[in-house]
């Protein structure tokens, strides 16, 4: 019989940030996948209802708590995370926030909050769980980043910095971990609904200019990353390492029309 590379049968993943949005999404598809699950959120109470209805699901998960600005707390989430099941073999560094304004109107406890959270927050993560995993000579760590990391947009200066930041850092800790048997790779998702911008999705000229730039002409749906982040925390990715994997439909190709529209 044929290996099945995409199974996760007897890993641990934990996903941070998922009280709601993606995290809530990368952790179904990887509970379904096989995977048993750690869920983080700040504070836990607000990850139980999910832990519930993953156990609905057949999954098992527990809730531990995590606020990634607070260096005491990234240090008992890495000892209660492997307390949890006895290792993590899967880190998926969803936590992070936006804050949305003219480049002009930026204050630096904004720009501190969205680097402390989306750059900082992802690199003491991972160090505080790749510690196990060089122990046990294996891992997957995988780094939501996201379109801006390698696009520019107007509003979006300190987010952009700080998933660009995290493209970079991928590179960086899939070079230093690599000897040790983990891989480092992020996920870069393109314009997806969510609750940070749901605002934008209920402009229908927005959506209309956006989907214009889309070559598969529609936003992404969240089950659009499943596929991925299951490949990325997989066997089938064991020789991917330091890659920004962009899904987004096609709008990093540029989709700038290069042929004049035929008239009649």
């Amino acid at each position: 019989m044929a290996e099945n590379f995409f199974d996760l049968t007897g890993n641990v993943a934990v996903v941070t940030g998922a009280s709601r949005g993606l995290g809530q999404y990368f952790a179904r598809a990887l509970g379904r996948a096989g995977a048993r699950l750690v869920v983080t959120s700040r504070k836990v109470e607000d990850c139980e209802p999910f832990v519930a209805e993953l156990a609905g699901m057949g999954v098992e998960a527990k809730a531990v708590a995590l606020d990634v600005r607070d260096r005491e707390s990234i240090a008992a989430f890495g000892t209660a995370a492997e307390a949890a099941f006895g290792k993590v073999d899967i880190l998926v560094n969803n936590a992070g926030l936006n804050i949305r304004k003219p480049a002009l109107d930026v204050t630096w406890d904004d720009w501190n909050t969205v680097l402390e959270t989306n750059l900082r927050g992802t690199f003491f993560v991972s160090q505080s769980v790749a510690r196990g995993m060089i122990a046990r000579g294996y891992g997957r760590i995988i780094n939501i980043s996201s379109v801006t990391s390698v696009f520019g947009y107007a509003g979006l200066a300190p987010y952009g910095a700080s998933r660009g930041g995290v493209r970079q850092m991928t590179m960086s800790l899939a070079d230093d971990w690599g000897p040790h048997g983990i891989t480092v790779n992020a996920l870069a998702p393109g314009w997806f609904k969510t609750e940070q911008n749901r605002a934008m999705y209920e402009d229908a000229g927005w959506v209309e200019y956006l989907v214009e730039r889309i070559p598969v002409k529609r936003p992404g749906a969240p089950n659009d990353l499943d596929g991925a982040i299951v490949f990325l925390a997989s066997e089938a990715s064991r020789y991917m390492t330091g890659q920004n994997l962009l899904i987004d439909g096609g709008i990093s190709v540029g989709a700038t029309r290069a042929l004049l529209q035929k008239k009649g």
